[in-house]
């Protein structure tokens, strides 16, 4: 097994670390939003809305449907280091509830997009959002990411984390329009 190091890139362990040999296997990031724009996020979802999808929240009795979307999805997800993600059994979704809220958009039944947030340290992070393949760069995703962050307001939360793989452009892209600021670059070092 490599030796790994998960460095944030402003740390000057970097400098130590390439001189010493190690090469960058994987990058990642965090962003947080403070206050978001409601306006801005209700034209999120009423974009997709608009398109004929249903965006609203998921209970328990949805762990299937959501699992079944988070394996057609998962070969698509970025393996670095520090931000390998591992769908696992249907169990392992089903215990998302009740700590975990889920937001999802379907196309009359089929669930084709969905976000998992939950309430740590006073905030609403963001554990995963997953879009169908066909389904992507039409603003699913951030639509059911706004939709998390509006029903998080809604009860007095108004501060919010997210992060991912540095190559998924995509999920870069729909967190930033929704005003997330990204202030934490990462880097995954192995010899």
């Amino acid at each position: 097994m490599p030796d790994t190091q998960i460095v944030q890139d402003t740390d000057p362990r970097c400098a130590e670390l390439e001189a010493a040999g190690y090469r960058v296997v994987g990058e990642s990031w965090a962003a947080h939003l403070s206050s978001p724009d409601r306006d801005l996020l209700e034209t999120a979802v009423s974009r997709v809305t608009a398109s004929g999808l249903i965006v609203r929240e998921l209970g328990a009795e949805a762990a299937e449907s959501l699992h079944q979307l988070e394996k057609l999805n998962e070969r698509d997800y970025p393996v670095t280091p520090a931000t390998e993600r591992i769908v696992g059994e249907l169990a392992k979704t089903q215990a998302l509830w009740p700590e975990h809220r889920v937001f999802g958009a379907f196309d009359r039944s089929r669930l084709v997009g969905a976000t998992v947030i939950r309430s740590r340290d006073g905030a609403g992070d963001t554990r995963f959002t997953s879009v169908l393949a066909s389904y992507r760069r039409r603003g699913v995703g951030q639509a059911v990411k706004a939709a998390s962050i509006l029903a998080f307001l809604e009860i007095g939360i108004t501060r919010f984390s997210t992060g991912g793989a540095a190559v998924n452009d995509g999920s870069l892209g729909a967190n930033e329009a929704l005003g997330y600021v990204v202030d934490e670059r990462w880097r995954s070092y192995q010899l």
